[in-house]
């Protein structure tokens, strides 16, 4: 699967409004998951549920544990689409 990074902010945005009642105009790059959105742990797995199903693999707890703010999930998402795509044919 390919998404554009402009493509994984706006699923991400769309996954914030809807499940945790974020309005759109807080989700900014640089916004904290948790101090700026009012995420906590809980919140995080759900949004990790969510993006697993966007991307189509598993994200490992690992790899989403230094994500603080939405441009480390963008980053975080496009590193795993990469690595999915260089291991499919």
């Amino acid at each position: 699967m390919t998404l554009s990074r402009d493509e994984v902010l706006s699923k991400l945005t769309d996954y914030l409004e809807e499940l945790f009642e974020v309005s759109r105009d807080k989700v900014t790059l640089d916004a904290s998951l948790y101090e700026d959105l009012d995420l906590d742990s809980i919140d995080a797995v759900d949004l990790v549920v969510k993006l697993q199903g966007l991307i189509g693999c598993r994200i490992k707890p690992d790899e989403f544990k230094m994500v603080r703010t939405v441009r480390d999930a963008v980053d975080c998402v496009e590193r795993l689409l990469a690595t999915d795509a260089l291991v499919q044919p």
